[in-house]
């Protein structure tokens, strides 16, 4: 058994790793079938060169990259009826869909954009890598420059872009990785609770009932998840709160924000921004980075600060 096995059994137990290191192995390029959706664009590299060309055919991919650079910084209120008062106005800086070795000036715009803000803990919602297979030592990398700016502690969990094997070299920099699993966030003596769920939209390997497992009933409870594909589920186990990211809010987008597709098995209400599901409000980000193509059109990537308010 090789050392990273051995390393992510002891870390995640043999049954999920052996599930996340079986399917990478097996199906971790596959363009039809696996996963909650049957087609898989970023799976289909052919298919990136044609958009690619098609772009810059019409002479917009000089523009498209330009707007991929061009980050906002987004406010997002949530009020809550029985949040702790200390929590009150308590910042969660949220950053996903990085992709931070698809373009090194995407990198340096996102580095720049973070270096000077204020918020209490950093959550990543995953995609690392550009590609879906493949080396992982350019997105370990790119997240090593990101993560040296941002203030700890720092949540994260994995998206279908990203290896498990990435994941000792993640949690060596610091970020507290959420397999499943759930940490206590405590304050003046109080306490909310934050889980996170392996990703899934493609491995699916993630397992709700053990990351709410030692969360009390009453207690104020946020979720981080890849995609938004599992908000009924999240809202059914009472989560007050989903963030989660995977559709890039279409990147490339009709006038108005339309998204094209959003790759994901959900309604399009919950594929971009605020929402709610029954008791649950939910954030979906259109992500910092680029997939398939290094362009956006219609749709700027952000990065955004939640507010957590005591309704």
């Amino acid at each position: 058994m090789d050392t990273i096995k051995q390393l992510l059994e002891t870390r995640l137990g043999r049954v999920h790793a052996r599930q996340r290191l079986g399917i990478e192995a097996d199906h971790g390029h596959r363009v039809f079938g696996q996963g909650l959706n049957f087609f898989h664009p970023e799976n289909w590299y052919s298919g990136h060169a044609l958009i690619r060309f098609l772009i810059q055919l019409v002479g917009m991919y000089e523009r498209g990259q330009c707007n991929a650079r061009n980050l906002q910084v987004k406010k997002n209120l949530i009020h809550l009826p029985h949040l702790p008062k200390a929590f009150h106005d308590f910042k969660i800086l949220h950053l996903t869909d990085l992709h931070v070795d698809m373009d090194d000036r995407n990198l340096n715009a996102l580095i720049q954009t973070v270096a000077d803000l204020q918020y209490d803990i950093c959550v990543l919602t995953g995609d690392y890598r550009a590609r879906t297979f493949g080396a992982i030592e350019g997105a370990i990398d790119g997240m090593q420059r990101l993560v040296t700016m941002l203030k700890q502690p720092i949540y994260g969990v994995l998206g279908n872009h990203d290896s498990i094997r990435m994941l000792p070299a993640l949690e060596s920099m610091g970020v507290i990785m959420l397999m499943n699993e759930m940490t206590v966030l405590e304050k003046e003596g109080t306490q909310i609770f934050l889980a996170g769920v392996d990703d899934p939209h493609y491995f699916r390997v993630d397992n709700l009932e053990k990351a709410t497992r030692d969360i009390p009933a009453d207690a104020v409870s946020l979720l981080l998840s890849h995609t938004p594909e599992i908000y009924r589920q999240a809202a059914h186990a009472d989560f007050d709160v989903m963030f989660c990211g995977h559709t890039h809010g279409g990147q490339i987008c009709l006038p108005g924000g339309i998204p094209l597709t959003l790759d994901s098995k959900c309604p399009r209400y919950v594929g971009a921004g605020k929402w709610h599901y029954q008791q649950m409000q939910g954030y979906t980000s259109v992500g910092a980075g680029t997939s398939i193509v290094n362009v956006r059109f219609n749709c700027p990537p952000e990065v955004t600060i939640h507010h957590l308010l005591q309704a």
